[in-house]
């Protein structure tokens, strides 16, 4: 009973996912490029920030475990 109802569905949702496709807007190329660099100028800023945490943490533990 429930083979027929799936295999009408199925037809329906890959018409649906067609349609969806066709709404997506593409950011062009300078936008994507904009992006980019944001994203590795965010990355590499966030990993030179969890650099000196961790030599500050490095340190003070290091202090604290000498005396």
């Amino acid at each position: 009973m429930g083979d027929s109802a799936e295999k009408q569905s199925r037809p329906s949702f890959f018409k649906g996912v067609k349609a969806e496709f066709k709404k997506i807007v593409w950011p062009d190329k300078q936008a994507t490029l904009k992006q980019s660099i944001a994203v590795v100028a965010i990355s590499v800023v966030v990993g030179v920030i969890i650099a000196i945490l961790d030599f500050v943490i490095k340190n003070g533990v290091h202090f604290l475990t000498s005396i």
